[in-house]
């Protein structure tokens, strides 16, 4: 048994949920009791359960004969619910006083009673007011005096009554904090930052506003770990790069590691909108009063020609990665296309060679959160997780795979390190073939001279141009394997360089690779970005009337294609002698460009085709530029490196011999629709609850 979720409401009694991870299965129990004999029953009912030794600390060790976790003996409905308002030390909206950001907490009564302290999952994040939390868009609540009620997700319903405390911060200008939204700049940062440093004894907090009244964190251990999704993994990212001490690990879900690279792609614009769109999204009204000058630095610091400014080097968290002290849980959707999978793969190298402590999620997900694609799972790993980096339980989760890795939807592989190993840099070649733009991809290079055209046509987009792979169209160009005769694996980021010559002054360039086969994926282009959100609801952890622990259930949303468009990278080409400055084009010119493809992990099976497509602008996920130009490539200049498990060697006796199957087939091949959307994203959810059947 794991544990009961149960309610005291007004009326006749307790109203019990099951047992943790169970489908709810209301019970009501007729005798009537009072809610001080109720919170009696319960503890003395989780005493004997879980026979938890006199004196022990919360969430502490247990014997040796014990289970190593931490188990939920703590009332949640007994548990300290309060606000505290942290002093960041920075004056962002320039009102003369320093700004305070609001940390609601709430951690269980009986340590603090005892004289214990207890670890902090904290998460800090803009939505609580303005947009929600999860799949089911939680804000925060509180009641008529201003104390909190509901903590969005379940982190305080599973963790607490298990000896944590859980403490959600409002960044600086959101919700009930004062100061300005920076979008991931020094604002953001430190005001979660000051938090940490409060947990630790390092900073001032005041149990209001503006009230002078102290608020000491005498009841914390010390021990943060920060968890978010998104924007939120992302200040956790930007936190941990701070190299704050007390920060023992982070656990960033499809989280930002670099702005500049959510707003653009070496110079390529992939929205219409700039940090100052998402800054006036987020803050709260007060702060829309009194931060035009804030919003003003994001418009001047942040040119949609795609340079890179100081704005840029202020929000970049990877050079940093030297100075983190936290280890680091990375979750990632390999399909997502809002907080593209560029992120984590540029963070996850630069932690390697700081030689950080580290764990990776990959999902065929588009931007969800675990707990909505694999749950059961998810929350017992996680629980492992914090048990160890927080209250230093040894349970072997830093010994276990480094890699946990979604092959098709709900089947999952494991690697002890990723990525995988022996994994090597491989280059391929592309050539042409017996049609225009047509052409193959091998280990041979084209001859000198060798050259295939395309013209940019916005209106189309990745998956009008892998429909079309074998197919001589003006919009693209594609080059292919034959039919595989083993499995072919890549493991991490690759790069493509190309040798284009432009007809305008401007030009922008796409490279995607395809996994040209049948197969069925998660559903990642549709509302909900591979999941299915159901009427049902399971409990993780403890519920009090204003705050359940049940949440709807989720499946996986699945669709059958012929291809699978698995990494993607693109480039301004006016970007060519420097990744941070873009110059006009010479029409007629030769360039020569770099584009960074997406990190992934994904097998391409034998007799399917591995395929490199070169084309302009990729709708709905880049801008267009102000011409449409006609490109040549170059081909003996162009090539894609890709990181192979078994390298050269392994592409060689996957692609030689006799094929399994024959292809390619004629006509379009059928895949996902549409994966981009107009107008600007924010780094939230997918649509909330997906489609319901």
């Amino acid at each position: 048994m794991t544990g009961v979720s149960c309610v005291p409401p007004a009326g006749n009694g307790p109203f019990c949920k099951g047992v943790v991870g169970s489908t709810v299965r209301p019970v009501a129990i007729r005798e009537r009791v009072t809610r001080n004999q109720w919170r009696t029953l319960v503890s003395a009912a989780a005493a004997a359960l879980m026979a938890v030794l006199p004196g022990q600390p919360a969430g502490a060790q247990p014997p040796a004969a014990g289970p190593a976790e931490s188990r939920p003996v703590h009332s949640y409905d007994d548990a300290i619910r309060e606000s505290v308002w942290v002093d960041t030390g920075i004056d962002g909206d320039s009102d003369g006083r320093t700004d305070r950001v609001a940390a609601d907490i709430v951690r269980p009564r009986e340590p603090a009673q005892q004289g214990r302290r207890v670890p902090v999952i904290m998460d800090a994040s803009p939505y609580y007011s303005c947009c929600g939390r999860g799949n089911e868009s939680q804000k925060k609540t509180y009641d008529a005096a201003g104390n909190p009620v509901q903590f969005p997700l379940y982190y305080d319903n599973y963790f607490v009554p298990r000896g944590y405390a859980t403490v959600m911060v409002d960044l600086a200008g959101t919700n009930r904090s004062d100061g300005c939204v920076d979008v991931g700049g020094r604002s953001d940062v430190l005001s979660a930052k000051a938090v940490v440093d409060w947990l630790n004894g390092r900073a001032h907090a005041y149990s209001s506003r503006t009230g002078s009244t102290p608020a000491a964190a005498d009841w914390s251990t010390g021990a943060v770990g920060m968890i978010g999704k998104s924007y939120d993994g992302t200040v956790a990212n930007g936190v941990a790069a701070t190299g704050v001490e007390g920060l023992k690990t982070i656990v960033p879900i499809g989280a930002i590691s670099s702005w500049y690279d959510y707003y653009f792609a070496k110079g390529a614009p992939l929205y219409d909108s700039g940090p100052d769109w998402l800054s006036d999204y987020v803050e709260s009204p007060q702060a829309r009063s009194r931060c035009g000058a804030v919003q003003q630095r994001l418009v001047d610091g942040a040119p949609r020609s795609g340079d890179w400014t100081r704005l840029w080097s202020e929000r970049d968290y990877v050079p940093d990665a030297e100075k983190v002290r936290a280890s680091v849980f990375v979750v990632h959707g390999m399909q997502d296309l809002n907080v593209r999978a560029k992120h984590f793969g540029q963070w996850w190298d630069a932690l390697a060679d700081a030689g950080v402590e580290r764990k990776i999620w990959l999902a065929g997900t588009g931007h969800v959160d675990p707990f909505d694609f694999r749950r059961g799972e998810w929350v017992k790993t996680l629980h492992r997780w914090f048990d160890h980096y927080l209250m230093g339980i040894d349970n072997g989760i830093e010994r276990g795979p480094m890699a946990d890795i979604e092959r098709a939807p709900d089947q999952w592989s494991t690697d002890p390190v990723w990525p995988a190993g022996g994994t090597a840099t491989t280059t391929l070649r592309p050539r042409t073939g017996e049609e225009p733009g047509v052409g193959t991809l091998g280990l041979a290079p084209a001859r000198p001279g060798a050259r295939e055209t395309f013209t940019d046509d916005p209106r189309l987009s990745e998956t009008d141009w892998a429909e079309r792979i074998d197919m001589p169209t003006p919009g693209k160009v594609g080059f292919t394997t034959g039919p595989l005769r083993e499995d072919l694996r890549l493991s991490g980021g690759g790069k493509v360089t190309v040798t284009a010559t432009p007809s305008t002054s401007t030009a922008h360039v796409s490279a995607v690779l395809v996994d040209l086969g049948p197969d069925v994926i998660r559903d990642y282009a549709a509302p909900g970005e591979g999941i299915t959100t159901l009427p049902e609801r399971t409990c993780w952890g403890s519920s009090t009337e204003g705050d359940s622990a049940c949440y709807k259930e989720t499946r996986a949303k699945t669709a059958e294609v012929d291809y699978t468009i698995f990494s993607r990278g693109w480039a301004d080409l006016g970007n060519h002698a420097s990744e941070h400055t873009g110059r006009p084009l010479t029409p007629g010119g030769k360039y020569t460009i770099t584009l960074d493809l997406h990190a992934s992990d994904h097998v391409v099976p034998a007799g399917h085709r591995l395929a490199l497509i070169v084309a302009g602008t990729d709708a709905g996920l880049i801008e267009p530029p102000a011409s449409t130009p006609r490109l040549g490539l170059d081909l003996a200049r162009t090539s894609v490196r890709l990181p192979l498990v078994g390298g050269t060697k392994a592409f060689a006796e996957a692609t030689g011999g006799p094929p399994r199957v024959t292809a390619p087939q004629d006509g379009p091949l059928s895949g996902l629709r549409d994966p981009g959307t107009t107008g600007p994203r924010i780094p939230l959810s997918p649509s909330p609850g997906g489609t319901t059947p």
